[in-house]
């Protein structure tokens, strides 16, 4: 009985051995042509074996370059991409940078980060307040989200000076609700509910003189 230890190790294991055995048929066939012509058929039948492939994009190419592996980068055949090397397959890939936002502050988010970019390259005036006071509000929600405990405001401010690196401002402001923005909303709210509030008593009232002129109908028939 032969086990699996005795045989020649597999490239890539995913496609068993059975596809490995095919790819050594291949590169001991004596002309390019008919080389060629047997990988073309190797690539369906791959993709017959690993479905799951065809949703990555450009799954083609990543075929024949697995069919290249297979081979041991010993394959001549006529391929529609060029084969990778040995080197770029070997290659560390590069080592990646670390989020600012850590410990204290990973909580905020990437979208906070870009937004306090976005404000300091605003010149001075009301718009660049109102972003600023959006990102600060912003960051309370997310702090209290996070940490499920009330923050105060001058915490917030803090935070917001230390991730802008002192280029954004907010300790002129005793709160967030003494804000530009925050007294725009919640105007705009109560003057909201004002008018939901006065539009049902119209309603209420104009279905009771309705009623009324109905009652009044009904007895002088």
């Amino acid at each position: 009985m032969e086990y699996n230890t005795q045989k020649t190790q597999l490239h890539l294991p995913e496609y068993g051995r059975i596809i490995q055995q095919l790819v050594e048929r291949c590169k001991e066939l004596p002309t390019k042509e008919e080389r060629s012509e047997m990988a073309m058929a190797i690539i369906d039948f791959m993709g017959q074996r690993n479905p799951q492939l065809r949703d990555e994009e450009n799954y083609k190419h990543k075929l024949w370059d697995h069919l290249y592996i297979l081979a041991n980068h010993e394959l001549d055949v006529d391929s529609p991409y060029p084969f990778p090397t040995k080197e770029e397959l070997e290659e560390k890939p590069k080592r990646m940078e670390y989020p600012k936002l850590q410990g204290d502050f990973k909580f905020y988010g990437k979208s906070i980060l870009q937004l306090i970019e976005k404000a300091i390259e605003l010149e001075q005036g009301d718009e660049k307040e109102a972003l600023i006071e959006v990102i600060a509000n912003n960051m309370k929600k997310s702090y209290n989200v996070y940490n499920k405990e009330h923050v105060t405001d001058d915490v917030i401010f803090r935070h917001l000076k230390e991730l802008s690196e002192n280029r954004l401002d907010l300790t002129g402001i005793d709160s967030l609700e003494k804000s530009k923005i925050y007294y725009t909303t919640n105007n705009n709210n109560r003057n909201n509910n004002n008018n939901n509030r006065n539009n049902n008593r119209n309603n209420q009232n104009n279905k009771r003189r309705h009623n009324n002129n109905n009652n009044n109908h009904n007895k002088r028939k």
